[in-house]
């Protein structure tokens, strides 16, 4: 009953609140299920750059090691290259060290070349030249002789006879690359240093292309820290090096650094690049140069923790866009249906009989809109009242005043003509052309034309010059310039008479006799431009600003027919690109220029 109620009360007769609801859940629903793919989206990118920064870290490492691969290779190289210092490193090699020290000197007093001396001096230079050399090693496999060269200069000659030593079977295994450091080479070396891997290469007579050795070197991995060093922030899980027998060679974690790798079934299960177990994203770089593989491990829980992060952010922004989704078009519904009820109250009141109502809304918007048409409504229903009481008394009123109107122009005509027919019998013919245009200007103001067109304004501007030309003679005349294809344009009923008759009134000099009025009728463009020149008394300039500010006031009864009232009533029939514009000398003359429409105002006049 409790839930009936609500919906009644709530839902059922109130559109505004169905439609706040109705805007909340698509809201939720959007903005969740945007979050949802938002925050798949963002976890598959994040994982996929810490993968991508992690491979970059790899391919770093895995062209480190190449390029020391390549050193390693380019110092026997070197060696090769000079045939009296690979002869000299090759007697040292085959011989015992104090027969190759004394043949050295031998060949020194004789003049011999001094290169064939500086075997030991060129690996001593190698070494030195690269810092992350930490011993060179050459193994001489016909006198079973151990040579160690550190960055201290000084050789270290170990003998490793067979019966007493395992290295002469170590050096007789075959190479397979970068490799782990050999427990019984360390120990005859002396080199303990846990974070080092060697480069082993056989070397090799250049005459004869018999082995005679080997050539080892103990590479440290601080430069692989070094590689390591620009994306070590931002690196997340470990790297390893591993050598094709497992041992780890580098560790980024330092936990297998020396020892060998105890998940190496999984990494040799690994087809492709990279993979996934159930814990751990895995990639796989394999360096077919040196023969050793760069692997890269992130686990899945380290990766999940910066998910967790991103969705914990998500998940805070999507709340805060659901409240302010809520609340902001809650405030703005409530606000809406508040002015609402207001409307339907105060049109209840109307309702029952009280027209004094106004509703208080002055906004812009819609419900503003509705509330002024309803005072209006309100208002013109008080006149409408108004008018219908008074209705009875003004009938005879109108009726009276209708007749007039039908009886006194025809009583005007009618006396008019009887005087200028009096007037021509009396010999008095100025008289006669005087009171018949008097007669036709009466019958064109009275006359009520559905069309009133150019020829129609300028012909009673004609009638009214012929009166004042008969009246002043020779002291005034005046010219009409204009196209007879114009005559047909419709314009606004004493649009040019009023300015006629405020010359003859304000400008004509009595005194004068070279009076002048100049009417030039053309179209330019989409107006019709007409002109009223005269050279009469002129406008000072103190007036002329007192007429453009007067241009922009109301006009006040009694002052209908001035300049004021063409400008007033053509900018309001057709709009504010036309109107009367006035141009003046005081003693030299006035120009009014009239602008209206070349279309005639013609959906105006249809309105």
């Amino acid at each position: 009953m409790g839930f009936r109620k609500m919906y009644h009360n709530y839902l059922k007769n109130n559109l505004f609140m169905r439609l706040l609801l109705l805007f909340s859940m698509i809201t939720v629903v959007t903005i969740i299920s945007f979050s949802y793919f938002m925050y798949h989206s963002m976890s598959q990118a994040a994982i996929n750059r810490e993968l991508e920064i992690q491979k970059k870290a790899m391919a770093n490492v895995n062209q480190y090691l190449g390029s020391k691969y390549d050193s390693a290779q380019s110092i026997l190289f070197g060696l090769y290259r000079d045939s009296s210092l690979s002869a000299g490193v090759s007697f040292m090699l085959q011989h015992p060290f104090q027969e190759y020290v004394q043949h050295s000197l031998e060949q020194y007093n004789l003049g011999g070349n001094s290169m064939w001396n500086d075997g030991l001096q060129y690996f001593k230079n190698q070494v030195e030249d690269d810092e992350d050399i930490r011993n060179l090693l050459l193994y001489s496999a016909d006198q079973q002789t151990l040579y160690v060269l550190g960055h201290n200069r000084q050789l270290k000659i170990v003998p490793t006879n067979r019966a007493r030593s395992y290295i002469p079977e170590v050096m007789a295994l075959e190479s397979k690359g970068v490799e782990l450091p050999n427990v019984w080479v360390r120990e005859a070396a002396g080199q303990w240093d846990n974070n080092l891997y060697a480069i082993r290469t056989p070397i090799s007579d250049k005459l004869t292309l018999k082995n005679i050795g080997q050539q080892t070197v103990y590479f440290s991995t601080d430069g692989i820290w070094k590689v390591l060093g620009n994306d070590k922030d931002e690196l997340k899980g470990t790297i390893l090096v591993l050598s094709p027998d497992g041992g780890v060679l580098f560790d980024s974690s330092d936990q297998y650094v020396g020892k060998p790798y105890p998940y190496m079934a999984q990494i040799n299960a690994m087809y492709d690049n990279s993979g996934t177990n159930q814990s751990d994203y895995m990639t796989k770089l394999t360096q077919s140069k040196g023969n050793f593989s760069v692997i890269g491990i992130i686990p899945k829980k380290e990766l999940e923790a910066s998910s967790r992060r991103i969705g914990s952010t998500i998940l805070m922004i999507s709340a805060i866009c659901i409240f302010f989704a809520i609340l902001i078009p809650f405030l703005v519904v409530m606000s809406v249906a508040k002015r609402t009820n207001q409307i339907i109250r105060f049109t209840r009141k109307v309702k029952q009989g009280d027209l004094s109502v106004r509703i208080p809304d002055v906004r812009e918007d819609e419900l503003g809109q509705i509330s002024r048409s309803f005072n209006e409504m309100v208002e013109e229903l008080n006149l409408y009242i108004d008018r219908v009481y008074k209705a009875n008394i003004k009938q005879k009123h109108t009726e009276l005043t209708a007749l007039q109107a039908r009886v006194n122009p025809h009583f005007l005509y009618n006396t008019l003509e009887v005087i200028r027919m009096r007037a021509i019998s009396q010999g008095a013919h100025d008289v006669g052309e005087m009171i018949y245009s008097l007669s036709a200007l009466f019958r064109s103001f009275v006359q009520q034309k559905k069309i009133y067109t150019l020829k129609d304004e300028l012909e009673a501007c004609r009638l009214y010059l012929e009166l004042f030309q008969i009246r002043y003679k020779d002291k005034f005349t005046y010219s009409m310039e204009w196209d007879r294809k114009l005559g047909a344009i419709r314009v606004m009923k004493m649009s040019l008479q009023p300015v006629i008759e405020n010359y003859i009134v304000h400008g004509l000099r009595s005194e004068s006799t070279d009076n002048e009025l100049h009417i030039r009728v053309k179209q330019v463009d989409d107006f019709l431009h007409v002109q009223i020149e005269d050279n009469g008394n002129g406008i000072t300039p103190e007036r002329l600003k007192e007429l453009e500010v007067f241009f922009q006031t109301e006009e006040s009864e009694g002052e209908s027919f001035g300049l004021r009232s063409i400008h007033q009533r053509v900018k309001l029939l057709y709009g504010s690109e036309y109107g009367v514009k006035l141009q003046s000398e005081p003693g030299k003359g006035t120009i009014v220029d009239i602008w209206l429409p070349m279309d005639g105002g013609q959906e105006v006049y249809d309105v």
